[in-house]
């Protein structure tokens, strides 16, 4: 379909909290996701949330099989989600950096939940229901911060942590988001 423009941190819509989807497997929101996926390939993200595109519904979609930005990360399946809710299903948590097509060429240290269910419904309305750790984990709650107005900076508790992705990593090439 289309590669969308991304909203940029500073954009009021990314602090917006977004409606629900309430009509599944419609053509409206077959071209949502797709116009989501062909932006999210075109900029090599492990993922991206319609708010990203300036679309105020509950849809993320995320996966990471090869990938230059996350040249380490374990895979995380292709998944559409829809209407998610998160449940950590402990206390432990991990830090790790994170990037976002929305925050272009910066990288933060990111605390999140170690392991979470995360329950939804795909794009024709079927439930979805996970339990996740690691990077999975990690990518299904950033993902779906974007749907509650969250981005990670929001997130950061030491922000000597966080800046320009050229700063951080000198001399190494790692891609802009």
């Amino acid at each position: 379909m289309a590669v969308r423009p991304v909203l940029r941190m500073g954009d009021p819509r990314l602090l917006q909290v977004s409606a629900p989807v309430s009509a599944f497997g419609t053509p409206e929101l077959r071209a949502l996701v797709q116009d989501m996926q062909d932006t999210m390939a075109a900029m090599n993200g492990a993922g991206i949330a319609a708010p990203q595109i300036g679309v105020q519904l509950q849809v993320v979609i995320f996966g990471v099989g090869a990938n230059p930005r996350y040249p380490d990360a374990d895979q995380v399946p292709y998944t559409v989600l829809c209407n998610p809710a998160i449940t950590p299903l402990d206390a432990q948590e991990e830090e790790g950096w994170e990037g976002c097509l929305s925050v272009p060429g910066m990288r933060g240290i990111v605390p999140r939940h170690a392991n979470v269910r995360y329950t939804g419904c795909d794009l024709d309305g079927n439930p979805i229901d996970r339990t996740v750790s690691g990077f999975h984990a990690r990518v299904v709650q950033h993902e779906c911060d974007h749907l509650w107005g969250i981005l990670y900076p929001m997130r950061i508790r030491d922000m000597s942590r966080f800046g320009f992705t050229e700063e951080l990593f000198p001399g190494q090439n790692i891609p802009d988001d």
